[in-house]
């Protein structure tokens, strides 16, 4: 497993705990690409995740948003994705807004949830220290002391994209 000189790195991805989930149970990077990742949002204000789905890209930004705002690095962590996806429109889905948008963000309430519990997110939504949106609800807001996570950014517009990026 230590060959052609790679020991180092194997080690130290089993040292830096991203966050510790409400289970108690440690989050890591487990690859040598998710602790470049994990590093990489640690030094810098705006970071692109690329990659295949299943490689920890939205669970580990999640991971590292719950762990700021845990050592009161941020006051909010605000999680978008654009609405609509694969040519699909809201208005043919049944019941109100949030009922249309909630299967999109689905995944990023079950991340919370894994880190957080139920309980805790919960009441930190209550409180808006965390807000789970579409992406079409950011435009014209401020959002200081955030620490904000845009998921399938590769379905965003380039107007879309902008907008998210000038907020």
């Amino acid at each position: 497993m230590t060959n052609e000189g790679k020991g180092e790195e194997v080690q130290s991805l089993t040292a830096d705990c991203v966050c510790v989930s409400h289970t108690g149970k440690p989050i890591k990077a487990k690859t040598v690409g998710q602790s470049k990742y994990v590093n990489s949002i640690k030094k810098n204000t705006i970071v692109f995740g690329v990659g295949p789905a299943g490689t920890g890209k939205t669970y580990l930004a999640v991971a590292l948003a719950v762990r700021a705002f845990k050592a009161h690095e941020v006051q909010r962590i605000i999680l978008t994705r654009p609405a609509v996806e694969a040519g699909e429109k809201l208005g043919f889905l049944p019941g109100d807004l949030q009922n249309k948008v909630d299967p999109y963000l689905r995944p990023l309430y079950d991340a919370l949830f894994d880190m957080m519990g139920s309980e805790a997110f919960q009441r930190n939504m209550e409180r808006g220290c965390i807000e789970v949106a579409p992406l079409a609800y950011m435009r014209g807001r401020t959002l200081d002391d955030s620490f904000i996570i845009l998921d399938e950014a590769q379905n965003t517009t380039p107007e879309q994209m902008k907008m998210f990026l000038t907020r």
